[in-house]
């Protein structure tokens, strides 16, 4: 009898430590590199800072970004850095990183490609990357705020009559003169902010237009998507032939808005959203 009770208390106490040891086991957490900004962003909003393990030298939002690993630039990525740090999924965009998607994906990697080309295209996005990256809740919280947003905006826009709709130009950058054009998500900022793109009927969504052509279609408001230390209306009337503009005759230039926030496609767009409609209806 002694003996069986001497038994089931050995049995007992390794079974305990067993329990022990095994809820002690820890999930290693998964490793992400994001070669994008914008995709870097959403892993951030969704509360992945922990598993981001490498970034590229051009993300730099947050803040707390600039303490991750760079492996290289935005269109040229060091391959070696990105092997060496095991990601289990690479973020990316398209276009210019076509062909550094290809190169991984023949390297065997896990890679997602975001490129929306509209704010639903967007939201889409971000619940995918939910989905993969097991944050679906954090997704649909994140897009569901950003949809209020442009709601916000929406309702006030509704009450703008079509005549009162302010013509916009977004200046991308100046040398040479480029902008976006229908197909572009910017294109559908200005349309939701309540403004009438000039260069919406250009050939391709982001493309060069000619000053000659600005003029003609004389823009009320001017937005220039790039910062300088120059006032933004000094730069655009030392240009010949856009003093008559009617933005630069009533003073309606602007370069005071972080151009990340209306051209990289990521949660931070909204509020490049509301940016844009204060500066086309301060009033309002």
């Amino acid at each position: 009898m002694k003996k069986i009770t001497l038994l089931s208390i050995f049995i007992g106490y390794f079974l305990t430590v067993a329990l022990a040891t095994g809820s002690q086991t820890t999930v290693p957490r998964p490793r992400y590199i994001s070669i994008a900004p914008s995709t870097t962003e959403i892993l951030f909003a969704l509360g992945l800072e922990k598993e981001i393990v490498g970034v590229s030298t051009y993300c730099n939002y947050p803040p707390e970004v600039k303490n991750k690993i760079k492996v290289g630039s935005f269109s040229s990525p060091n391959m070696e850095n990105i092997i060496a740090l095991k990601p289990d999924y690479i973020f990316c965009t398209g276009l210019e990183q076509a062909p550094v998607v290809t190169q991984l994906r023949q390297l065997n990697f896990k890679v997602y490609v975001s490129d929306p080309t509209s704010v639903e295209e967007l939201f889409d996005s971000i619940r995918e990357i939910g989905k993969l990256t097991n944050k679906s809740a954090e997704a649909i919280a994140l897009t569901a705020r950003m949809q209020d947003e442009v709601n916000a905006i929406s309702s006030k826009v509704k009450l703008i009559p079509p005549e009162k709709r302010v013509r916009a130009f977004i200046e991308i950058w100046h040398e040479p003169l480029m902008t976006a054009a229908k197909g572009s998500i910017v294109d559908e900022l200005i349309t939701l902010a309540g403004g009438i793109n000039i260069a919406h009927g250009l050939p391709r969504p982001y493309c060069n237009i000619s000053s000659e052509k600005v003029i003609s279609l004389d823009p009320q408001c001017i937005i220039m998507a790039y910062m300088d230390k120059e006032p933004s209306l000094k730069l655009i009337k030392q240009r010949f032939g856009w003093d008559k503009i009617e933005a630069v005759k009533s003073g309606r230039v602007f370069n005071d808005i972080d151009p990340d926030t209306l051209l990289r496609p990521g949660p931070r767009i909204t509020r490049g959203l509301s940016e844009l409609y204060k500066r086309l209806y301060p009033e309002g």
